[in-house]
């Protein structure tokens, strides 16, 4: 006991330190105290929603379970009702098939009796036939005349002239009969369906409601395990966060606090260890060893050889007192045992038949254990077996699931980048396309003012032509005095045509100029175009064959997840089935070589005592029993 305290205060103290140094770190520097609170700062917010959002799930989850089991309820309640008036109507459809199908029997022996003219010793002979007839009489609906004359034939007054008629009313009872045996025989078959469609749609419906209600149960289970988590997280955090500001603040102050606090903690520890290593090697000395083996009673008292009778006496009745005090009740096979060795009337063959069945006993009782502890070792080994494969199915299900979520959002974030692609695709051939349609107007319009300026241009030179060389202008002959002025500024006007002769090369080169780069701006439109064509049915090919990866990905996790809830179960069921083996098995183990060590002592013990019994003199032992009393 000494000795494990050691350990537990050598334990405290380490764990003592450890907390010391750590708070000494945050002594030292208190940017790591800084951090850690702006961490706490940011983590409760995030904890707060996080709780609002699964409390949220959890109430509709709750909801929706409630609605879930009042509708299954329904549907019970409504199967219960459609099963009691089955039960009805096919016990009165039974009640009508027998009385109708026994009236018919009647009418089909009665009309042959009829038609062969043995009617009156068939009235004589068959009266549960006749007063079937009579009841029919009374109860069907006929005509007035035809159940007078059918009352009169089988009170026998009717001669058998009437027979004739008797044997027409009779079939045509017996074919209403038979037609309304027909028709309600119809009707139940009727019904009979309806109820087993009914029977199959609230099955059905009783199925889906009892899978959804379990799912939805076992998500709120997870939820609440959640919420839990989460509280106790929130509730640390905010704790720590207190503690952590309150610490920051007084840092300074609690650092010298605590040195101190822990410097008298070690001076007492290290007193205390000392204190106890001083009395365990005071306790484990030799001389204090001999000391506790001549004070403490031991056993071994009783194995010490003795020689004479009296000695043999006192050994029996010391170990059967040794055997009963362990047993821990009453035995009254030990009470003849001590009555014969106090020197009671019981005969010694006798005691030794009794201790003899209390030896076989107790031999049958370590062969139950020994069995039990190997049925029970075996079982464990085996079930720990199942629980811990099942315990690495539930791992590879639980990363099977998060690899497959995380391959879901992969796909997710791929396509959503595919999309986005074409969508800047899409945007990029529409400016292209403005761009291309802007350029070419840009085009059409210069070359268009350039033919117009190349046509004013035309016009220009023309008209000077007319002024200054009317050779290469026709019209009409000029004034005299208008030749004169030409002739005066002619060179003058050679400059001026030369420059609009120069002005139309130069619109003429622009517009070549224009038309060559329209071409190249439409070829690499078109080329961008087919490029753009390509690229985006590549991108929505990726598109479509990334979704259907995901959703097999998708696929797969919905059927891990299944997996997983009934590998679940079945751990559940395996934890519950080990927890049956520790209540089964937990004793016996614990105890199986404290009980073997016992009964060895008993069996060794009794051994004992039979031998004493079996060698010692009856005579003697009774004048031992005498000195006892005379000594009480």
């Amino acid at each position: 006991m000494m000795t494990n305290m050691q350990k537990k205060i050598q334990g405290e103290m380490k764990t003592k330190e450890d907390m010391f140094n750590k708070f000494m770190c945050y002594c030292k520097s208190a940017d790591k105290l800084q951090a850690t609170i702006t961490t706490a700062e940011e983590k409760i917010p995030q904890l707060e929603s996080s709780l609002k959002e699964d409390a949220a799930s959890k109430s509709q989850l709750q909801a929706d379970v409630k609605g879930a089991n009042s509708d299954r309820s329904e549907a019970e309640k409504t199967l219960g009702k459609a099963a009691s008036i089955r039960e009805k109507e096919a016990k009165e459809y039974a009640a009508i098939a027998a009385d109708t199908k026994t009236n018919i029997n009647a009418m089909a022996k009665a009309i042959p009796a009829i038609e062969q003219g043995t009617s009156a010793a068939f009235l004589q002979t068959n009266t549960g036939v006749t007063n079937t007839l009579r009841q029919l009489s009374v109860s069907m609906d006929m005509e007035a005349v035809d159940r007078d004359l059918l009352a009169s034939f089988l009170s026998g007054q009717s001669s058998s002239k009437g027979s004739g008629e008797i044997l027409g009313i009779l079939k045509q009872m017996k074919d209403e009969m038979e037609k309304d045996l027909a028709d309600a025989t119809s009707d139940e078959t009727s019904r009979a369906g309806d109820y087993e469609s009914l029977v199959a749609a609230k099955g059905k419906e009783k199925a889906a409601l009892t899978k959804a209600i379990e799912t939805k149960t076992v998500r709120i289970g997870e939820l609440s395990v959640g919420l839990a988590q989460t509280k106790n997280d929130l509730e640390d955090t905010t704790e720590n966060l207190a503690e952590d500001k309150t610490m920051l603040a007084n840092l300074g102050k609690n650092c010298a606090i605590k040195e101190k606090e822990f410097e008298e903690f070690k001076k007492v520890t290290s007193a205390e260890l000392v204190a106890l290593a001083d009395t365990i090697k005071m306790l484990n000395d030799d001389d204090a060893l001999d000391l506790f083996k001549k004070t403490l009673p031991s056993a071994s008292s009783f194995m010490q050889v003795q020689v004479t009778a009296k000695s043999m006496q006192r050994r029996a009745l010391a170990l059967l007192k040794t055997l009963r005090h362990a047993k821990g009740h009453k035995d009254h096979r030990l009470d003849f045992l001590e009555l014969a060795l106090r020197g009671g009337q019981m005969g010694f063959d006798k005691i030794v038949a009794m201790v003899d069945g209390l030896m076989t006993v107790l031999k049958k009782e370590q062969v139950g254990d020994d069995d039990k502890k190997a049925y029970c070792l075996a079982e464990f080994d085996k079930q720990e077996d199942i629980q811990k494969g099942l315990g690495l199915d539930i791992s590879d299900l639980g990363k099977a699931i998060d690899d497959g979520s995380e391959q879901m959002k992969t796909f997710a974030k791929e396509v959503a980048a595919l999309m986005e692609g074409i969508k800047d695709l899409d945007k990029s051939v529409a400016e292209a396309t403005a761009t291309r349609k802007e350029e070419n107007a840009q085009v059409t319009e210069t070359t268009s003012a350039n033919a117009a300026a190349k046509d004013l241009l035309g016009m220009a030179k023309n008209r000077l032509n007319k002024f200054y060389n009317p050779k290469q202008y026709k019209a009409p002959p000029a004034q005299v005095v208008t030749f004169v002025q030409v002739e005066a500024h002619k060179e003058e006007s050679s400059g001026v045509i030369h420059l609009i002769d120069l002005l139309i090369a130069d619109l003429d080169k622009e517009n070549q100029t224009l038309e060559m780069e329209e071409k190249e701006g439409q070829s690499e439109y078109e080329t961008f175009m087919g490029d753009a064509k390509t690229k985006r049915a590549l991108d929505a090919k990726t598109i479509t064959d990334k979704e259907g990866a995901q959703a097999e990905s998708e696929a797969e996790v919905e059927s891990n997840k299944l997996a997983l809830k009934e590998k679940k179960v079945e751990s559940m069921e395996t934890a519950k089935l080990i927890s049956g083996l520790h209540q089964e098995c937990d004793f016996v183990l614990k105890f199986y070589d404290t009980r073997k060590t016992a009964r060895s002592d008993e069996l060794e013990a009794l051994d004992k005592a039979k031998a004493v019994l079996n060698g010692a003199d009856y005579s003697f032992i009774q004048t031992g029993s005498i000195h006892l009393r005379g000594s009480k």
